[in-house]
């Protein structure tokens, strides 16, 4: 299975070097393998809506203990596949570089006790360690041996060796954070990578939250967040090159708002101010970020929540042939960039 599906990848991604690589410089294999994995595999929300049965979530079938940790096994084996190919047929003629996006949020410890600070630990190796980590080592991080087991699957020597060092930039896609405290692993017939890490991860602490609300219940604004996790990365991965290819915000589709109010996001305005300094911070502090991409410059069709809720810094009007509006973010950007 593994083979197989790295193999089909890999003459895909050829065909893409072949076709374009004399015009694309910047290629990313993969964006966010983490949200296939868990959003597909763990609670069914993504396609292909797979999960354990007795989580009572109406999925395809699946098994939320085993099957995240396979698919997340097979993608990371197909992206070392397609960047073998790329550096030993294409890179030296195409002069380009090739890279992968992962998702992380920030994790704060719920409290000061060390069994909550290790538990945010945990939860970075869970969602950015789980790929990272075989991308820069060749395995997977020590607590995700030890705790997930032979649940686990192992990486053959060459496998590892394909692995490490397997990039040229690595995109990073920074939203949100979340308190992470300590809580018991279930085993047995009811294991499942939510529990694996020991971590309960939660959005409110005491009755307050981390902070404000955006429209997705996932995204609450923690601007300290972009700057903790670049300089997290720097520490414990050896500052690699990094493109932030993903930061925003979204808000509700609301039909009853008119146009002239549907451009007003002075909520979205502030959440780019206050990560750009942060940004700004973690380029000081000496974390090697080269570019920047605001996430996202359209309103669009957005996972599981479709056209529900819109991320763009630009409005669509998907009723009157897709007609693009700037919103106040857009020319608070335009601003922003002539300073």
């Amino acid at each position: 299975m593994h083979l197989i599906f790295s193999d089909d990848f890999r003459d895909y991604a050829e065909l893409l070097f072949k076709e374009f690589g004399d015009r694309v410089k910047h290629w990313i294999t993969l964006n966010e393998p983490f949200s296939y994995s868990s959003g597909g595999y763990v609670g069914g929300s993504f396609a292909p809506g797979r999960c354990s049965a007795w989580l009572n979530l109406n999925c395809t079938g699946g098994n939320s203990g085993t099957e995240p940790y396979l698919v997340s096994h097979n993608e990371l084996l197909a992206h070392a596949a397609a960047v073998e190919v790329y550096k030993k047929k294409y890179q030296a003629e195409q002069k380009g570089v090739i890279g992968i996006t992962l998702v992380s949020h920030w994790f704060v410890p719920f409290s000061d006790a060390k069994k909550d600070q290790d538990a945010a630990l945990r939860a970075l190796d869970f969602m950015l360690g789980w790929f990272l980590d075989p991308l820069i080592n060749g395995d997977y991080p020590h607590s995700m041996r030890s705790l997930v087991k032979d649940r686990l699957p192992k990486f053959t020597k060459e496998q590892s060796k394909l692995l490490k060092g397997s990039f040229d930039f690595l995109g990073i896609n920074y939203y949100t954070a979340n308190y992470a405290a300590y809580a018991p692993q279930v085993t047995g017939d009811k294991a499942s990578y939510t529990t694996d890490s020991k971590a309960n991860l939660t959005t409110s602490r005491n009755g307050i939250l981390i902070g404000a609300p955006a429209a997705s219940s996932w995204l609450h604004v923690y601007p300290r967040g972009f700057r903790d996790l670049l300089l997290y990365i720097k520490s414990k991965y050896h500052n690699p090159l990094i493109y932030i290819t993903e930061n925003g915000i979204d808000e509700f589709s609301n039909a009853t708002l008119s146009l002239k109010e549907a451009l007003i996001d002075n909520q979205r305005i502030d959440y780019y101010d206050k990560h750009l300094r942060f940004l700004l911070r973690a380029i000081k502090d000496g974390v090697n970020v080269k570019g920047y991409f605001a996430w996202s410059l359209l309103d669009n069709f957005e996972w599981a929540s479709g056209y529900t809720v819109r991320f763009g810094i630009n409005y669509v009007d998907y009723e009157n042939g897709n007609k693009r509006y700037p919103k106040h973010s857009a020319r608070w950007f335009k601003n922003f960039l002539k300073k």
